[in-house]
């Protein structure tokens, strides 16, 4: 039955369209085993992928998995919540603490709340100002230490923030008068291939999260899978390549780019989704981003003789600001990157905390669709503080 439904899409055109050039995501597979079928940058991508597989993938997958069961227990309404609504001075603190929250719903529910008029201004700037949005995700996964660090001290610069600008204005300020809410996203409209594949990448990660945790557990102790397996050189490292390419072949069946918005954002997902399919989608988002910015390092760094960490350090006093004004940008894949950069050495540790403070995640988005002004001038205020503490880490440590 199944074989005859997809012989049925091949068929009728809808597998074909979805290789179409509109479909850009493709592209990114297609590079990545043409890499790997070029003898001159195999060694370069094997690697390369393998690495971004089992150290970042496995590791962002599981603490995925983590986060969106929990989440399911942490919806209803209570005491806490209800302080959150009707306490100016809470609002901010709660604010900030949605917002140190990896990924970006916990922004996107206060800039909703705040156009509805349940909070105020000053729990827009300490949310903002606290999250990390997906990049949270991978430093997290890459390293737990140094991301719960950073989004401690966003807690704190969030709720500094939020409580400094509730001094200055009052709650309704920027707030407009009639909102623009966006419709509801009719889930139905994916076409029944695109549909197969989001259940395919729920699937992928459902078999693969645990053994693939293992792996990355094991990798992080130093303990050679191939030897003590009795495996020939470079094959878990092959296999490592390969389920990163099917992962994000998978990936870039399930969305078609048409704007800015659908690159550098996750994709919606339906509330009644089951947990690791969100997991799995969210996943391979962060896995693209991931992998582009490690592919760019390591090509870069082998193939032109470029040392992007010496380049960077070259710009000495920039770099916090290059991470602020990276921050302005909407979107988490830019953020990704950043981080991503930091991971391998590319950049240091003030263009991270300067980014991670002023970015604004995919919550930027809601938030200029429905309070345009609001989020413009909400950007620039958690630009301050992220101006601040990046400098300060760089005067002081750097």
């Amino acid at each position: 039955m199944q074989t005859a439904k997809l012989t049925q899409w091949v068929l009728n055109g809808s597998f074909f369209s979805q290789l179409e050039l509109r479909y850009k995501r493709m592209l990114l597979p297609c590079t990545l085993m043409a890499l790997l079928l070029a003898p001159t940058t195999q060694s370069i991508a094997v690697n390369t992928l393998s690495d971004a597989f089992w150290a970042v993938s496995s590791y962002v997958a599981f603490t995925l998995a983590l986060y969106h069961y929990l989440s399911q227990f942490f919806s209803q309404r209570n005491t806490v919540v209800d302080l959150y609504l009707n306490s100016r001075h809470f609002q901010v603190l709660f604010a900030a603490l949605l917002g140190a929250l990896p990924g970006c719903g916990g922004a996107i529910i206060v800039t909703t709340q705040f156009v509805g008029g349940r909070v105020g201004f000053g729990a827009i700037i300490a949310v903002l100002t606290a999250t990390m949005g997906d990049a949270a995700f991978l430093l997290l996964a890459s390293k737990p230490q140094v991301g719960l660090g950073v989004i401690a001290l966003g807690v704190v610069v969030g709720c500094l923030s939020g409580w400094v600008v509730n001094l200055i204005h009052h709650d309704d300020f920027m707030r407009p008068k009639t909102a623009n809410v966006a419709a509801p996203i009719d889930q139905d409209a994916n076409s029944a291939f695109e549909a197969r594949a989001i259940n395919l990448q729920g699937a992928f990660w459902k078999w693969l999260i645990v053994p693939a945790s293992i792996v990355a557990f094991l990798g992080s102790f130093q303990i050679d899978i191939n030897q003590r397996l009795a495996l020939p050189a470079q094959s878990i490292e092959w296999v490592g390549a390969g389920c990163l390419v099917v992962s994000l072949l998978l990936w870039s069946l399930t969305k078609e780019i048409k704007s800015y918005q659908s690159t550098v954002s996750e994709d919606c997902k339906p509330r009644i989704s089951h947990p690791m399919q969100r997991t799995a989608q969210d996943t391979n988002f962060v896995t693209a981003w991931v992998v582009m910015a490690f592919l760019v390092f390591d090509l870069t760094t082998q193939l032109a003789d470029l040392n992007l960490q010496v380049l960077f350090n070259d710009w000495g006093v920039w770099m916090p600001l290059v991470g602020v004004l990276i921050g302005l940008l909407p979107g988490c894949g830019p953020q990704i990157l950043v981080t991503s950069f930091y991971l391998t050495g590319a950049a240091p540790m003030s263009t991270q905390l300067a980014n991670a403070i002023s970015n604004d995640g995919d919550a930027l988005f809601p938030a200029i669709a429905m309070a345009p002004k609001a989020a413009l001038v909400a950007t620039v205020y958690t630009s301050v503080p992220a101006l601040i503490v990046g400098y300060s880490y760089f005067w002081f440590f750097e």
